[in-house]
This record gives C-alpha cells, sequence and structure tokens, in this order.
C-alpha cells in the first residue's frame, strides 16, 4: 500500500499563509513523513534537531531562500527554542513558512510560556480512521490499528513487537524526558494493567492497590500516560433529568490493536474515531468539542456522547452484532436533549427503532456525521 494522504493536509497548507503550524500526536503516528511529503522529493527544507549537521543549521537560520516552507522537527528539544522560532517567525514570515513537529514533549513544553501566543495554530494528528483508509479496510484497520507503519505492512508477528517497542520507548524516552518519576518501572506496571480497565469504569482505587502504590500517585501516572498520548480518559455527560454518575471516567487507549477482548477493540476503535472528530472540529474550526459517555446510578449507560459548544450532537452506542438492541438507547432518548441516537455494529444492516434512534453499519455511521 503506498503512502495515504493524510486529513490534515489541506488545512495546514491553508494555515501555513499566515502563521506557523505546530503539529503534534502520538509516536510514530506519522508526523515527521506527513511534513516531508509537504517538501520538494530532495526534502530541501527540512531540518531536525537530533541530526548534528541540521542543528548548526537550525542555530545559524540560513534557510534555502528557494524554499518556502521550513520544517522544524524535535527544535523543542533545544532549551531556548521559542524565542528562536519566534525570531525566526517576526522577521521572515514574509518569505518563509515554518512548520514545527514533535511528539509529546512538543505539546508540553508548548503550553509553558506565551512568548508565541497568536503566532501558530496547533493540530494533533491522530492514527488512521476509516476515512482515510477506505470503509472496505474496516476489518484490517481493527485488527492492526491506525498506526501507519502497522495498517500498511499488516504483519501479525510485527505488530506485537512494535507494540513492546513503542511501549519502552514511551515510558523509557518521552516519560523519563518529561517528568521526574524515580519508579519508572512501576508505570510500565500499571500501562500493563490498563487494557483490562478500557470501556469500564475506571476504579483507580483499585488500580492503586492492584499495583500496591497510593491513590494520588495512580492519579498521576495516568496524567502522565496521557501527556504522552498513550491512554486518554473521558467523563459523563449530567443530563438534568437522569441521576447520572458524576465522577465516574473511562480510560481507552491511542492503540486499539493492543487489546485482545473483541468487544473492548470495538468500543476503543469507535471512541477513537470520535475522539479525532473531536480534535479535528477543536483544532480546525476552534469549537468546544467533548467526547464523554452516558451513565446512570443504576448502571443504564450509553456508551459515548459528543458534544458540540456544551450541547449534545449525537449520542453512540457499540455493538459487534446487528440484532441485539440496547434497551438503555429508548430510557436515554425520552429523558435527555440528546437529539439522536446511533447503535453501531460491524453488520450490514441498517434501520430506525425510533425517529431519535438509529441501527447501523459503522462505515455508515461515518459518512452520515463526516467521520474523518
Amino acid at each position: 500500500m503506498s503512502i495515504l494522504p493524510r486529513y490534515l493536509k489541506p488545512y495546514i497548507l491553508d494555515d501555513l499563509e499566515a502563521k506557523m503550524v505546530f503539529l503534534g500526536g502520538p509516536r510514530q503516528v506519522g508526523k515527521t513523513t506527513f511534513s516531508q511529503h509537504l517538501l520538494p522529493k530532495n526534502q530541501v527544507g527540512y531540518y531536525n534537531w537530533d541530526f548534528t549537521s541540521d542543528k548548526q543549521k537550525i542555530l545559524q537560520g540560513k534557510w534555502p531562500s528557494s524554499q518556502k516552507l521550513i520544517v522544524l522537527d524535535e527544535i523543542h528539544k533545544f532549551a531556548k527554542w521559542r524565542g528562536l522560532i519566534k525570531g525566526y517567525f517576526d522577521t521572515l514570515k514574509k518569505t518563509h513558512q515554518f512548520l514545527v513537529t514533535g511528539s509529546a514533549r512538543l505539546d508540553y513544553y508548548r503550553k509553558s510560556g506565551d512568548s508565541l501566543l497568536g503566532r501558530y495554530h496547533y493540530y494533533r494528528m491522530h492514527p488512521f480512521t476509516l476515512s482515510e483508509v477506505g470503509h472496505e479496510h474496516l476489518k484490517s484497520l481493527l485488527k492492526f490499528g491506525g498506526f501507519p507503519e502497522c495498517f500498511i505492512e499488516q504483519n501479525e508477528r510485527n505488530l506485537k513487537r512494535w507494540h513492546l517497542e513503542r511501549r519502552e520507548r514511551i515510558i523509557y524516552s518521552d516519560i523519563r524526558d518529561l517528568e521526574h518519576v524515580k519508579e519508572i518501572s512501576m508505570i510500565e506496571v500499571l500501562a500493563d494493567a490498563l487494557p483490562d480497565r478500557v470501556g469500564a469504569p475506571l476504579s483507580r482505587q483499585n488500580l492503586a492497590q492492584d499495583i500496591e502504590v497510593d491513590f494520588k500517585t495512580v492519579e498521576k501516572w495516568i496524567s502522565i500516560l496521557e501527556n504522552v498520548y498513550y491512554c486518554y480518559r473521558i467523563l459523563p455527560f449530567g443530563a438534568p433529568k437522569i441521576k447520572a454518575v458524576k465522577k465516574e471516567q473511562k480510560l481507552y487507549l491511542w492503540d486499539w490493536s493492543e487489546l485482545n477482548d473483541a468487544g473492548k477493540k470495538w468500543e476503543n476503535f469507535v471512541a477513537s474515531h470520535l475522539l479525532k472528530y473531536c480534535h479535528f472540529h477543536q483544532d480546525v474550526n476552534g469549537e468546544q468539542m467533548e467526547l464523554r459517555f452516558l451513565r446512570d446510578e443504576l448502571k443504564r449507560e450509553v456508551d459515548f456522547v459528543v458534544l458540540k459548544n456544551k450541547k449534545p450532537l449525537f449520542a453512540v452506542e457499540c455493538k459487534t452484532g446487528e440484532k441485539k438492541i440496547s434497551p438503555h438507547l429508548k430510557y436515554f432518548a425520552e429523558r435527555t436533549p440528546i437529539p439522536i441516537f446511533y447503535q453501531v455494529h460491524t453488520g450490514k444492516s441498517s434501520y430506525s427503532i425510533t425517529d431519535k434512534i438509529k441501527v447501523l453499519p459503522f462505515q455508515e455511521f461515518c459518512k452520515k456525521e463526516n467521520l474523518l
């Protein structure tokens, strides 16, 4: 399979006409490859701080006059990077464009100062989803995940090795660079425990007991794993007419292919598509987007609710089968302001239960709501 065009390309190119663009996201999600494909074939204009020869060119600021776009990769590893690129942008913005790429560290360090305020737009690149690879590839995408190397190669043995190598780099490279954690091996123990918690109410107290640390430590470590794009959490939607839970959370992984349980993998797969949808509209259109779940004190639940500017757009329930309907959909449809409920599945059937409740294949849902 050849290099696939990425969904952010036209929006980034448009923003580069006026400002710098910062491109973040998980390790190995394709940021460098994407950036290099915006340049000429000889890649004039690409500079990586990790390369000694490039480092000197970055510090000197001697950009080729023939190349308008300059890509600066991993520059946030330089202690004074914000002041450096601020100076370049302020003096060269009429002749050059600047695209700054990096993973967790870029997202982390860009927040620690406002010297660049108003000079850049920030994008989060997500793994491949159905609309990027083609709706006919649902089974392959579900199995091999959306990280480009694994999806394109589609080799089970290499996928397992990639999982181990990625987690090791995240914990012993990204986290070590960002945080002062004495017992970093214990974060690996926590990461090993998280896949079993995907999709269920997350009990940090039980996690703390299982790995024998206190509650506050578990909370801190999960936040660290979120900062390095290993996992993410979603909060409940508190509709006023139901006794919704308030303090519960649900957790998902950025790489759903790590999961062995078919039901958990499918729910995580759908969650990742919805999170990408939310991040896209936030990063591109400036909308306040939230991904939440719906659950009351009697444990009635709908997997996801998408909010735009604090108002619900739609809710989504995940089922692998196409016939068994969740009884909770009708209950919440009658008691919440959510305009439409979808139950999505991996089959082919599409039908309506009521005007507010639709059952349809996930591919059809993606097209209907314009999921990227």
